[in-house]
Parts: C-alpha cells; sequence; structure tokens
C-alpha cells in the first residue's frame, strides 16, 4: 500500500501516526508512535532514494529520527493525537515538503 498521501496529510495536519515497519536492526516488525517529519532523501545512507522520516516517540534510543525506505512501511495509521514541532524541532529546518508549522518550516 502507498501510504505517502497519509503521511503528508498527517504532517499538515500535526497529527501523530502509529507506524508498523520492517526494522532491520531488529530483524522484524515493530509498531511505534511517531510525528511525521518529511518524505526526502536520505542523507545517512548510501541509498539516496527517497524515504519516509519520523520523530519517534517510542524510540529507546538518544536518536529519535526513524529514517524509512517506502517498503519497509507495514501500517501508517492517523491517530487523533497532535504534536507540536517545537516539542523536538531543534536544528535549522531545510524540509523537502512544504508546511505551514510556522518558524519550523
Amino acid at each position: 500500500m502507498n501510504y505517502k498521501r497519509q503521511f503528508i496529510d498527517a504532517l499538515h495536519s500535526r497529527n501523530r501516526v502509529r507506524l508498523t515497519f520492517n526494522s532491520k536492526e531488529d530483524g522484524r516488525a515493530l509498531t511505534r508512535e511517531c510525528a511525521p517529519l518529511d518524505f526526502a532523501p536520505g542523507t545517512r545512507s548510501s541509498n539516496k532514494d527517497d524515504r519516509f522520516q519520523f520523530w519517534d516517540y517510542d524510540s529507546d534510543q538518544g536518536a529519535h529520527v526513524l529514517s524509512l525506505l517506502p517498503e519497509q512501511v507495514v501500517n501508517l495509521e492517523v491517530l487523533a493525537t497532535s504534536f507540536a514541532p517545537s516539542e523536538f524541532v531543534k536544528w535549522k529546518p531545510n524540509w523537502k515538503v512544504p508546511r505551514n508549522w510556522g518558524r519550523y518550516s
């Protein structure tokens, strides 16, 4: 299934999502509550294909940005819970997907 439209809609409405994805690290599917950040090329990988980028609220490690290729996404459910970009955007934004997030745009 193509989850890009749901992802973009959640990004614009600032709704959290429940994401299930195939984790390469864990070798199994994981489910996390996340905020959609961007759909853009990977910056830390040799594969520069566009990928979903999320803020992972459930991360058990220091790095909370989750970057996934579309084929890794198993399910994406938009939640009624909203998020505020100020919760996690602590860098100078350079988003590929335009948005109206005020100073976090």
